[in-house]
């Protein structure tokens, strides 16, 4: 079992920064790979990041390449999502989760909100 706990979300203005924070515990992190989802208001939630075991390889979705950035410290148990040039848009709640397949996500977080203003 892993416990998933993400920090950081907020309100912030348009082309401002956020960093969230997803810290687990129960098991050490970096068994899995793991991915950031968002869910915006009557939208399906969407994987918009994920980051493999080590750290060393990392996949975004189209709408935040180049603005968002998932790295993790292991040896924290902590994965971090920095936000950057945030858009109205990227108002959403935020989930970090864990995946021992790689493609299938076994354990979620309770979510972030991060209300971007115009």
């Amino acid at each position: 079992q892993v416990q998933l706990v993400e920090s950081g979300g907020g309100l912030v203005q348009a082309g401002g920064s956020v960093r969230l924070s997803c810290a687990a515990s129960g098991r050490t992190v970096n068994n899995y790979v793991m991915g950031w989802f968002r869910q915006a208001p009557g939208k399906e939630r969407a994987i918009i990041a994920s980051i493999s075991r080590s750290g060393a390889y990392t996949t975004y979705a189209d709408p935040v390449k180049g603005r968002f950035t998932t790295t993790r410290d292991n040896a924290k148990n902590t994965v971090y999502l920095q936000m950057n040039s945030l858009k109205p848009d990227d108002t959403a709640v935020y989930y970090c989760a864990a995946s021992q397949s790689s493609t299938d996500y076994d354990y979620w977080g309770q979510g972030t909100k991060v209300t971007v203003s115009s």
